[in-house]
């Protein structure tokens, strides 16, 4: 990625105004701008620090700042300092609070003054409206139990080092999860799991710079231009390029800290990898009690959220050459089998250009349109994926809510005439709590089609 890259990244937690960057800050604010680093967020860790953040953000267009005081120097924190970050939190170039919250790895400052201090902070959040970056090490337990008795449900864990459960716990409470350099590390495998798993809504990324650098920089100072060696390491560990890391993050970076304008508009084709995604319907014959679109707009980045169901015109003009991706998928917010003859023009039209065309379904097109469809694509579509999603007929209707009754034993009708028709026929499930992976596993085995495994909260 370079600075000529629409898509920019933003360094969520950096500390700009340290002293580490006197001799060359300029210098290495170019590096950042060179890196497709478009946005920095830069922390205070005291007053001092806070005005110097402030300063910087005012000379920068590109650069935002966060006022608070860190566990460290929390026993210098008194009502006068209180109420300056109070003043601080009205500053337009002000976006967050902190960074706060609890440290007793050094106990530089009293537990009980780090706990005082971090519920004022909570406080301070609350009231302003801007969210919270919060710091933990090795203090979890009292952290999460303030979150809690705060109400505060707006911030972030920066450069979060705990586990898969605590990632759940903190996202649980309405957190974002930073994930900073230390996952590069070997040893690191905790961290790797998370940010292989945190949900795309919830994951922001960052450097710490000066400290914490990623490798292959780590005993370097730590500076933003290092964001992309974290991005792309976290991006293959997510199977995605660095693209989709970039939007993903900087989309909920924006949401989070109101930096910029964040686009309403739904996209009928989104790319994702080197397969473009196509978006044309939100309706749906279930109402899966594990669909991402019922608690977010999004994927990877992408605001799903159509307003009209586009026409077979529009579609064709979001697409542009097929030929350019690796495969055209109709997957988006909806069961595009709905609207079968869209899907049909759709992929002649691909075909004739070169393309490769792909089908994510619920598999009840044939309930949909009252006959049996699946000859209708024969030619059009390569392969077709099809939720399976359970065992048995009980297990989908409490999981998928079907609208037809019967659903799930037409479902696995439909795969075994897409068998004979498509070339490649794929059952696919959420590993859910009910599901027995295994029992779903042989059944495909048996209709003689490929069988995957999705993740739960991992989609695109």
């Amino acid at each position: 990625m370079d600075s000529t890259n629409p898509i920019q990244f933003i360094d969520t937690h950096c500390h700009l105004e340290m002293e580490q960057f006197d001799a060359d800050r300029d210098e290495m604010l170019q590096r950042a701008l060179a890196a497709g680093i478009g946005t920095m967020i830069t922390v205070g860790s005291d007053l001092e620090g806070a005005a110097k953040a402030m300063e910087l953000a005012e000379k920068h267009d590109y650069i935002f700042a966060s006022v608070g005081v860190h566990p460290h120097e929390a026993r210098h924190v008194d009502e006068n300092v209180l109420r300056k970050l109070r003043d601080w939190a009205s500053h337009p170039k002000v976006v967050a609070i902190g960074e706060t919250g609890l440290d007793y790895h050094y106990d530089l400052s009293p537990r009980d003054v780090q706990m005082s201090i971090f519920r004022k902070h909570l406080d301070l959040a609350s009231d302003t409206g801007l969210p919270a970056i919060i710091h933990c090490r090795d203090a979890w337990d009292d952290t999460i139990r303030i979150l809690k008795e705060s109400g505060n449900s707006r911030g972030v864990l920066h450069c979060f080092s705990g586990d898969r459960k605590m990632a759940a716990e903190v996202i649980s409470l309405g957190y974002h999860i930073s994930v900073a350099g230390p996952v590069t590390f070997k040893k690191a495998s905790d961290l790797r799991e998370v940010a292989r798993l945190v949900p795309d809504e919830y994951l922001l990324i960052e450097t710490d710079a000066p400290y914490l650098s990623p490798e292959p920089c780590r005993g370097k100072r730590n500076e933003p231009a290092f964001l992309l060696h974290t991005a792309r390491f976290i991006a293959g560990l997510r199977g995605i390029s660095l693209d989709d890391i970039a939007r993903i993050t900087t989309l909920n970076a924006r949401r989070l800290f109101g930096i910029g304008q964040v686009s309403e508009r739904a996209e009928i084709a989104y790319r994702i990898r080197d397969s473009l995604y196509l978006n044309i319907t939100n309706r749906c014959t279930n109402a899966c009690t594990f669909c991402v679109k019922f608690h977010t707009d999004y994927v990877k980045g992408h605001n799903l959220r159509l307003d009209h169901e586009p026409s077979e015109d529009e579609i064709r003009e979001a697409i542009g050459d097929p030929s350019r991706y690796k495969e055209i998928v109709f997957c988006g917010y909806g069961e595009p089998l709905s609207r079968l003859d869209i899907v049909k023009g759709i992929a002649s039209w691909v075909k004739q250009q070169n393309g490769k065309v792909r089908v994510n379904t619920n598999g009840q097109g044939n309930l949909i349109h009252k006959r049996k469809i699946i000859s209708e694509l024969q030619g059009l579509v390569d392969s077709i994926s099809i939720s399976l999603d359970a065992q048995d007929e009980e297990t989908y209707v409490k999981l998928c809510r079907p609208v037809f009754p019967g659903a799930f034993q037409e479902i696995l009708q439909f795969i075994r005439e897409a068998r004979d028709v498509i070339p490649e026929v794929r059952a696919t499930v959420v590993a859910l709590e009910g599901v027995d992976i295994e029992k779903c596993r042989a059944i495909a085995l048996d209709l003689g089609v490929g069988f995957t495994v999705r993740t739960l909260d991992v989609v695109g």
